[in-house]
């Protein structure tokens, strides 16, 4: 099994200590993980704008780059969810579409295809579990609450692979936290608010650490916390998973 590693610019540029752990978490299970160094955007950012035209050559690109991968994966839910679910649409007609199918979240990878079920590092800290709207609802890496269905959550799954680790979720679990890209550029106001209210009830768990499959939503809260000196640590799910690896 062949995995192409992709870590999306946002991760690369402000947080690559995620990228790092994701490969470490990967290699010290035995994968074979090649991290291609010409990579660049997925698209993502152009299209949620409204200029698709400008993602479409970097589709391509993505599409030439990672094709000979079995899997593509990222520590994304966000980018992750836009190439499988867009560049089928976004290639059509253009080249054949061979990498959707093959894009998943390193969580999605982890608990689905590699299916992990033992020990793993050690954290032996409170963590706040957050749940991103991508990887709910478009993932499915979690049950969405506005379902009736069975309550599940891969995320959670293998955090309790982590020795130490206390689990615990805020009210409201799968509520936005405001984020959303070009949401919280064009209606700034509402998503300062709604960040303000997920971070508060982080906080209430008692959790020293808020967790999450999307450095975007931790970024976002995070400088939420900061500007309204709310005291609390972000990291991504893959840096507790690889902690004492």
């Amino acid at each position: 099994m062949k995995i192409g590693l992709f870590i999306p610019c946002y991760v690369d540029v402000v947080y690559p200590e995620v990228g790092v752990a994701t490969y470490k978490l990967l290699k010290h299970l035995g994968l074979d993980v090649d991290y291609p160094q010409n990579q660049t955007c997925c698209g993502q950012p152009m299209a949620n704008a409204g200029f698709e035209n400008q993602a479409i050559p970097l589709a391509e690109k993505f599409e030439d780059i990672f094709k000979g991968f079995d899997y593509v994966v990222s520590p994304s839910v966000s980018c992750t969810a836009f190439i499988r679910l867009n560049y089928p649409r976004l290639l059509k007609g253009k080249t054949e579409c061979q990498t959707a199918q093959k894009a998943i979240d390193v969580v999605e990878f982890l608990h689905d295809i590699v299916k992990v079920n033992h020990p793993l590092g050690t954290f032996p800290h409170k963590v706040s579990l957050h749940n991103s709207c991508h990887g709910v609802r478009e993932l499915g890496l979690s049950s969405p609450s506005e379902k009736n269905i069975p309550k599940y959550n891969k995320i959670k799954d293998l955090l309790n692979l982590v020795e130490g680790i206390q689990i615990f979720e805020p009210e409201r679990a799968d509520e936005c936290c405001g984020f959303g890209g070009m949401f919280s550029i064009e209606e700034t106001s509402i998503s300062e608010q709604m960040g303000i209210d997920k971070v508060q009830r982080h906080q209430k768990t008692g959790a020293r650490f808020v967790t999450g499959p999307d450095c975007s939503c931790l970024m976002h809260m995070a400088g939420v916390a900061k500007k309204h000196g709310l005291d609390v640590e972000f990291m991504h799910v893959v840096e507790i998973l690889a902690a004492g690896l």
